[in-house]
């Protein structure tokens, strides 16, 4: 069975885009370039990891691409197998805690398995998160407008169902709150539906093509919404009360990343490279025991609306 498209155009893509990102998120921020680290992996392939630091408004920040390949991990295929996986990951820890933390994925993955009926599979995942330290109701129903436009464009169902998987994906089990207010999220989408697909109920008859589309979209609507958002908070003033918040919600950041996404436990189980993997992590963050907000605080009504289904377009 051969492949539905030809991997040198989805690479390309993605280099694209981590080029027009980086650019774009440097001239956001006024002050610092990426720093660019080429790195090769030990099995196959390698990526590009870009990482800027003590900027005007990003604090650090990391925009990768990767092109792996090689025998397939456990997590990936019970039988032998070998797998080709690119993509592109960033994460963004403003300096001020006014402007949300942001992650984005797009990705594209192929397994070969010879002992498999179908020997070769592929599909696309990824999506878009919000991690504000401080929830500005209009900026959240800003994204997920956004969102929503951009994924109406393919199919009028992906909206609803791919927020719904963020709710349940972006979860802190051991906090009962979500990571931020969400956004969307989707992996396994292929055409026709792979078995995580009908799981999840997303069964449309979106074609290889529209798919490919629709994670470029993505991927392209990233710049425009957090362009907008930093102009729209950086010059927000804030004091110590405010950073120590954002250091302890950095602190729920980090527990998830290394307790539950994916992508962590799926770079480090395919022998990726370390500190392109912990990239996500923030730069400094905090852990108080048992901390509890004042009541009626800012804070406090931010934790309020961490929680799943919660509903920013009507």
């Amino acid at each position: 069975m051969k492949f539905m498209f030809e991997k040198g155009d989805i690479v390309q893509y993605f280099q694209s885009l981590q080029d027009t990102i980086c650019k774009g998120l440097e001239q956001a921020d006024g002050l610092e370039k990426f720093q660019e680290d080429k790195w090769i992996r030990e099995g196959g392939g390698g990526g590009r990891t870009r990482v800027i630091q003590n900027g005007n408004v990003i604090e650090k920040g990391g925009v990768n691409f990767s092109e792996v390949f090689g025998p397939a991990p456990e997590l990936l295929s019970k039988e032998p197998a070998t797998f080709f996986a690119s993509g592109v990951s960033l994460v963004i820890h403003p300096k001020s805690p006014m402007v949300p933390i942001i992650h984005m994925n797009v990705r594209h993955l192929s397994l070969q398995t010879p002992n498999s009926p179908l020997r070769t599979s592929e599909w696309f995942g990824g999506g878009i998160d919000l991690t504000p330290i401080y929830v500005d109701e209009a900026d959240a129903i800003y994204f997920h407008r956004t969102l929503k436009a951009t994924c109406d464009r393919f199919h009028p169902s992906f909206y609803p169902e791919f927020k719904k998987w963020a709710d349940d994906y972006f979860f802190i089990k051991h906090r009962n709150e979500t990571r931020g207010i969400g956004g969307i999220f989707f992996d396994h989408i292929a055409s026709p539906p792979t078995p995580l697909q009908k799981e999840r109920g997303v069964i449309q008859d979106v074609g290889w093509g529209q798919l490919f589309e629709f994670v470029q979209a993505i991927g392209n609507v990233f710049l425009p919404i957090y362009t907008h958002l930093i102009r729209k908070n950086k010059g927000k003033i804030f004091g110590e009360k405010e950073k120590q918040w954002q250091l302890f919600r950095r602190g729920r950041y980090a527990e998830f990343n290394l307790i539950y996404d994916r992508g962590t436990k799926f770079g480090l189980e395919t022998n990726g490279r370390a500190e392109s993997i912990l990239m996500s992590l923030p730069p400094q963050a905090n852990w108080a025991y048992n901390f509890l907000p004042e009541k009626n605080s800012s804070e406090e009504k931010m934790l309020a609306m961490l929680k799943k289904g919660f509903e920013w377009v009507m």
